[in-house]
């Protein structure tokens, strides 16, 4: 392990305010994407779509990493240029998803245990090789009735932990992501609570496998009432509501914190880091970026709709987000910008 290759790594993933993006979906729910807007569901469409979005000019100025998945980190161009070069030449730094998903948790009905610690050390080290400098796991905790439960929470704090150990041992920078779901009809009061015990148990478990925090990015949930929720908090509400709860359960050696939208508008999920950028610059002693995904990607996608011609314009709405989220993380978005770009 080179600590410091890692903490370089780490920390120009959320340098000259730019953040993530995740086009790391897996194939069924690429396809599933596709289906809504009458896309072929193939691996050729699944290309071209990928080869849409790293060849989008200007994209490295918005965005340090992308997050792919592991059809995609080995997909080529239509000309026979490997996806991961064009990354590197437009000077993104190329990551990937290494999780193998979120299934049952057995006695525990309605919560979900991420998989994938098996064989992980052997594919951390063909994916150092490949390029990749970062990686991702992603653990969901549902709120509900009794849920979540202890078991559960620990039982993904431990996987994320062994997981993070283990990509700092092969080079790779974990990006430690903690999703406490929007579905429901919590409270942000809830969401707040639960956000913190997640946190907690997922930093006391990093410690405890030597995971080194310089070397790693969180990318965690914003603290949100769940969408049935009929109290719906405003921007700054919000804002507030989620930092406060970052400043109680993350350590300040962490370099940054990369928001998943989880579901969220675009615009929204903008707004909000926005929001929490504005008001709490100097209050905070991590970047706050994002790591996004549909709200990113999903005007351009709609915009394309597999017909090459809609190329160049789904390329322009893209960048277009891409430079809204940039913004925010400058406490600099607006609305307007959802028009003008800038």
């Amino acid at each position: 392990m080179n600590t410091q290759e890692l903490i370089n790594t780490a920390r120009a993933l959320v340098a000259d305010d730019k953040g993530l993006l995740a086009m790391d979906e897996s194939n069924p729910t690429c396809n599933k994407r596709f289906a809504k807007l009458g896309i072929p569901q193939t691996e050729e469409a699944r290309r071209d779509w990928r080869e849409l979005i790293v060849t989008t000019p200007g994209l490295g100025e918005c965005i340090s990493g992308a997050i792919l998945y592991d059809e995609t980190i080995r997909q080529r161009k239509k000309d026979g240029t490997p996806l991961i070069q064009a990354i590197t030449a437009a000077g993104i730094i190329t990551g990937i998803k290494v999780d193998t998903g979120a299934k049952d948790m057995a006695g525990h009905p309605g919560e979900k245990i991420t998989e994938g610690l098996d064989g992980l050390r052997d594919r951390l080290k063909e994916y150092f090789q490949m390029g990749a400098r970062f990686a991702k796991w992603r653990a969901v905790i549902a709120l509900g009735e009794g849920i979540p439960s202890r078991g559960c929470i620990e039982a993904n704090a431990q996987a994320l932990a062994r997981y993070a150990a283990l990509c700092q041992e092969a080079g790779l920078v974990p990006i430690v992501e903690p999703e406490v779901l929007m579905e429901g009809e919590h409270t942000l009061a809830q969401c707040f609570e639960v956000t913190e015990e997640v946190l907690r148990t997922i930093f006391h478990h990093l410690y405890i496998q030597r995971v080194m925090l310089e070397g790693i990015i969180l990318k965690p949930n914003m603290v949100l009432p769940g969408l049935a929720c009929q109290v719906q908090e405003t921007v700054d509400e919000v804002a507030d509501a989620t930092v406060q709860c970052l400043l109680r359960a993350v350590p300040a050696a962490v370099p940054g914190i990369a928001f998943l939208s989880g579901g969220q508008s675009g615009e929204l999920a903008s707004a909000r880091l926005n929001a929490m950028n504005l008001r709490f610059k100097l209050r905070h002693p991590w970047a706050l970026a994002f790591s996004f995904a549909r709200a990113i990607q999903q005007p351009a996608m709609e915009i394309w709709s597999g017909r090459d011609a809609n190329v160049k314009t789904a390329q322009h709405a893209l960048l277009q987000r891409a430079r809204c989220n940039r913004a925010a993380r400058r406490g600099e978005y607006s609305a307007a910008m959802e028009v003008t770009g800038r």
